[in-house]
């Protein structure tokens, strides 16, 4: 019968009791404290080693008050972008001899889950937070600044009490309008994703049809709503009107939304970029690959992961109104999806 039982994890009572101290001594010993002769300590961690004693960081953690520990909040680990990026944070943290802690959606991330989220990985006392999410608002974030040094990653946020590190979303639309018009392109579609969706593709999306009008062309705008079918119904859309009247290229809020689009203007029997030019945002792998040759903006994810860690970890207690935003440039990738418009066009 007793064969069928798990096997019980030894304590520090169990290795009390086989070096013959005190529960106390040998907490000590383990945390390598003052007031135990070195015969004890050793004898102690033989007995530790032989039992199979596995230290338990985080009630370690609690005791030394640190757990060594960064909380981290990813709204859709499913999402390319998301996922490069707690990577970086994960190697930046490991670099500086902490953990990762996570808690990850998969795209049905609600707004009362992320809220509940955080509250649950500060109960772990984490040493900091890091946010990576497009919805959740920085009134949602900020009552947490004053407990644990907090940033937001990947996502233009200017609040003064909130750190941020994200890519310079009006420096890459001005790179993809200016690329666009450079080719040529006077009609030009912007598919516009609604604040209520996400923070960051609208104000992508916004910076695009700024960056158009300075210079030069008006761009078409169409809103986006939640439903999967969005982008191919608003380029169908964009498609069906007469030739004289129809854009020549459409800038998409990510480069998922780039090939949807591509899929949906080759249904149509149309091509790519000969009968219309695409450009995404991200370019992060897998998308990013030659293979595809999407024209991109490319977000520094790694120096965004490495810089938000660095921001949690020197900021020992934040204090009102001087948090840091660091804005990092990305790249244009000029792919295969743009070229000057069609003579018609």
């Amino acid at each position: 019968m007793t064969g069928n039982r798990q096997a019980k994890a030894p304590t520090i009572i169990d290795i009390a009791r086989e070096a013959g101290v005190s529960k106390s001594v040998v907490s000590r010993a383990l945390l390598d404290q003052g007031g135990v002769n070195e015969d004890t300590r050793r004898r102690v961690a033989e007995v530790a080693e032989r039992l199979g004693y596995v230290k338990n960081a985080m009630a370690q953690g609690l005791v030394a008050q640190r757990t060594h520990t960064i909380g981290v909040l990813v709204r859709n680990v499913t999402n390319p972008f998301y996922g490069h990026l707690q990577a970086a944070l994960e190697e930046r943290a490991a670099e500086r001899g902490y953990r990762v802690v996570a808690t990850t959606g998969t795209g049905a991330f609600e707004l009362t889950q992320e809220r509940l989220a955080l509250r649950t990985l500060l109960s772990l006392r984490v040493e900091g937070l890091v946010v990576c999410s497009g919805l959740l608002a920085a009134a949602d974030i900020t009552p947490f600044v004053q407990q644990v040094p907090t940033v937001v990653a990947g996502r233009p946020e200017l609040d003064p009490e909130l750190g941020s590190v994200y890519c310079d979303e009006q420096d890459g639309a001005a790179q993809l309008a200016a690329h666009l018009t450079g080719l040529g392109h006077r009609r030009v579609a912007v598919l516009l994703v609604p604040l209520r969706l996400s923070i960051t593709q609208y104000e992508r999306g916004t910076a695009m049809i700024q960056e158009l009008r300075a210079a030069g062309p008006e761009p078409v705008v169409v809103e986006l709503d939640e439903h999967a079918d969005s982008v191919p119904r608003a380029v169908h859309t964009l498609l069906a009107r007469d030739a004289a009247e129809s854009v020549t290229a459409v800038m998409c809020p990510s480069d998922h939304a780039l090939l949807k689009a591509m899929e949906t203007v080759q249904q149509r029997g149309l091509s790519v970029p000969g009968d219309v030019s695409l450009t995404g945002f991200d370019g992060v792998a897998p998308l990013a690959t030659p293979v595809l040759g999407l024209t991109t903006l490319r977000q520094p994810v790694p120096e965004i992961g490495r810089r938000a860690v660095d921001l949690v970890l020197d900021r020992e207690r934040p204090v009102d109104g001087d948090a840091p935003h660091l804005r990092l440039r990305g790249t244009l990738i000029a792919g295969r999806t743009t070229a000057p418009p069609p003579l018609h066009g």
